[in-house]
């Protein structure tokens, strides 16, 4: 019979939560795991409080401590209305991950998904905890590029869990924000969730505007005839669309939470909350299905006006062609007609013995004569076909 347990808990990275489970955990008897990292996290322990930027339990929206390890911030939390822990993490180690998910019961999948980061954003349910990716991003004005970070979000009951791949955003401002709003941030952990995707979307309006920015560059340099412009605006397609990737599934995942209003319960201003960042993530959405749209129009203007150049130029070399073969032409027959009587005074110039010419009194002015009739006659030919 196989083993239907979770590949974590089969590995022994931690152990199943049954619904029975509480909040007295006892102290487990050592075990041999079969898992070869077991033995390289004991002999090389990387303690939790490294990748800690902040912890603090809250209750009625105001912090009441300020634990150091994920142990005392769980075995702390008295499970009381409107007690709440917010703990942030920056790039953990996936031992780190796998020892959060065991004291608050994360999902395997979800735990892995924040391991291995480079996630699409997405918005997942398992039971009662939501886990959220997002792609922040900023734009960077030296390199005129955009810079893409990520960030993990666990919502559980009575507990938030940030993890930060990315400098940025600065949920440092985001808890700050919380904690001068004490009514807001006692709403709870859906209330952090909130001021999180708030300040991720309002992230968005530097890139926008440098993007956009760009954009108005490239449109003078293709009128200007740039011929670097075709390469920026490859780049710049390939940004916007990165951009995209990171925007357009936040519509997706704001649809999922208005579509769980109801049924969990939502405080009615923190819907209005909500709403208003759905909101904006539709008009940042928009903006960059614009930007797109418009990169793609100023390819094919770019495109065409090149081709236009390329028409121009070749019109000109056809033309300096058609010129240089009339000239050719007429050097041709000039050439042609002065050989004529070069030729006749040749023969006349062998001093042959016996030429019969040379005794007629006559000779000298018929070949004068044939020489003259000869050029007349090329001249007239030449001049027909328009080579003259």
């Amino acid at each position: 019979m196989s083993d239907r347990r979770p590949r974590a808990v089969r590995a022994g990275r931690w152990p199943l939560r049954t619904p029975g489970h509480g909040r007295q955990p006892a102290d487990p008897a050592p075990e041999h795991s079969m898992d070869p990292r077991a033995e390289h996290e004991a002999q090389e322990p990387a303690p939790l409080e490294r990748s800690i930027v902040d912890a603090a339990l809250y209750r009625g929206g105001r912090r009441m401590e300020t634990p150091t390890s994920l142990a005392e911030i769980y075995h702390r939390l008295p499970g009381e209305p409107g007690t709440m822990a917010w703990i942030g993490l920056f790039r953990p180690s996936p031992a780190q991950l796998w020892e959060a998910a065991e004291q608050f019961g994360l999902h395997e999948l979800a735990v892995e998904d924040a391991i291995v980061a480079h996630q699409r954003p997405k918005l997942e349910r398992y039971g009662k905890t939501l886990f959220v990716v997002l792609r922040p991003a900023r734009y960077l004005d030296e390199a005129e590029e955009v810079d893409f970070g990520e960030i993990h979000v666990f919502v559980g009951p009575e507990f938030v869990l940030t993890v930060r791949h990315s400098q940025t955003p600065d949920l440092a401002v985001v808890r700050s924000r919380l904690e001068a709003d004490p009514d807001l941030l006692a709403l709870g952990p859906e209330a952090v969730l909130y001021a999180i995707l708030d300040a991720v979307v309002d992230g968005y309006a530097p890139v926008i505007a440098g993007l956009q920015h760009d954009i108005d560059e490239i449109e003078t340099e293709v009128f200007r005839g740039d011929p670097k412009v075709s390469r920026r605006i490859y780049e710049l397609s390939r940004e916007v669309v990165d951009f995209q990737r990171a925007t357009r599934p936040l519509l997706a995942i704001m649809n999922g939470l208005q579509a769980g209003f109801q049924k969990y319960g939502t405080n009615e201003e923190l819907q209005r909350y909500l709403r208003d960042v759905a909101d904006h993530a539709t008009t940042v959405a928009e903006r960059v299905n614009g930007f797109r749209q418009a990169l793609g129009d100023i390819l094919t203007v770019n495109a065409t006006l090149v081709s236009q150049a390329q028409n121009e130029e070749m019109k000109m070399l056809a033309e300096a062609g058609h010129a240089q073969n009339n000239e050719i032409k007429k050097i041709s027959s000039w050439a042609a007609i002065l050989f004529a009587p070069t030729l006749i005074g040749t023969v006349y110039g062998m001093n042959f013995v016996h030429m019969p010419e040379l005794d007629w009194r006559f000779g000298y002015p018929f070949a004068l004569a044939l020489m003259l009739l000869v050029c007349i006659s090329l001249y007239l030919v030449f001049k027909r076909r328009d080579w003259l």
